[in-house]
């Protein structure tokens, strides 16, 4: 047996999932608790609710993953404490600058005249983790570019005020150049009608375009040259770490 239940409400609207919740946990309990029979839900709207649940329940996970992977990664290659700590909130501001505009623009309604966005009640369930994902992936990408240079330098001359500045210098035109094709693309998503890649193009190319400027050209090397020899501090008891080299080993003639 099949009962309609029709909603007034836009499919993926929080009144519309209220709804399917509130049907699943009071109203078939209540009707069908007893019967041998089981009570099932399903349409767009409860298809939306179980994706948002999934999403939800899988969130933290794939958060903590990706930061725990980082952490270590980072400091097997650059020996360092302070490096992987730093690499991981350096990311997070990029990632969270960008929540944050896409709530402003999109749902808040600031600049959507501008951009030639719509504005909408709610931000797509997957685009928050998918953005997370993506932009820090991007973002280590930089950083282990820059921070290789910084630390070869650093190793050769042991003067961390010049590393930071041989580092920067060395690859800020690299990154820039990539980070300006990448906004490109991502503008051309932003550019197109569906809402979904509206949000999807412009929350990564706000975050690339600052990861790219703000943070890996002026933060990380600012907060480098104040932190001097603790960059790469290391304890006693973690140097049995293998020593790993994401581009070979230093030139000594360079």
């Amino acid at each position: 047996m099949v009962l309609r239940y029709p909603l007034k409400y836009e499919s993926s609207s929080r009144d519309a999932t209220g709804k399917i919740e509130e049907l699943r946990r009071e109203v078939i309990p209540a009707y069908f608790g007893g019967v041998d029979a089981e009570a099932l839900v399903t349409g767009d709207t409860a298809e939306n609710l179980d994706y948002y649940n999934t999403t939800d329940s899988y969130r933290y996970i794939v958060i903590a993953f990706v930061l725990c992977l980082s952490f270590i990664l980072l400091m097997v290659v650059f020996r360092s404490l302070v490096v992987p700590l730093k690499a991981i909130l350096m990311n997070l501001l990029s990632v969270f600058a960008s929540y944050g505009l896409l709530v402003l623009v999109f749902q808040k309604g600031y600049g959507t005249g501008l951009f030639g966005f719509e504005q909408t009640d709610t931000i797509d369930a997957w685009i928050p983790l998918f953005l997370f994902a993506i932009l820090f992936g991007l973002s280590m990408d930089y950083h282990v570019f820059l921070l290789s240079r910084i630390r070869e330098r650093y190793q050769l001359t042991g003067d961390n005020a010049e590393s930071v500045a041989f580092g920067l210098r060395t690859t800020g035109g690299i990154i820039t150049g990539a980070a300006l094709i990448m906004v490109a693309i991502f503008s051309g998503f932003a550019s197109g009608g569906l809402v979904m890649f509206q949000q999807m193009g412009f929350g990564m190319a706000v975050a690339v375009l600052l990861d790219a400027t703000i943070i890996r050209s002026v933060l990380v090397p600012s907060s480098m040259r104040l932190l001097g020899k603790w960059n790469w501090y290391l304890p006693r008891w973690l140097s049995w770490l293998p020593e790993l080299h994401v581009e070979g080993e230093a030139d000594d003639d360079r």
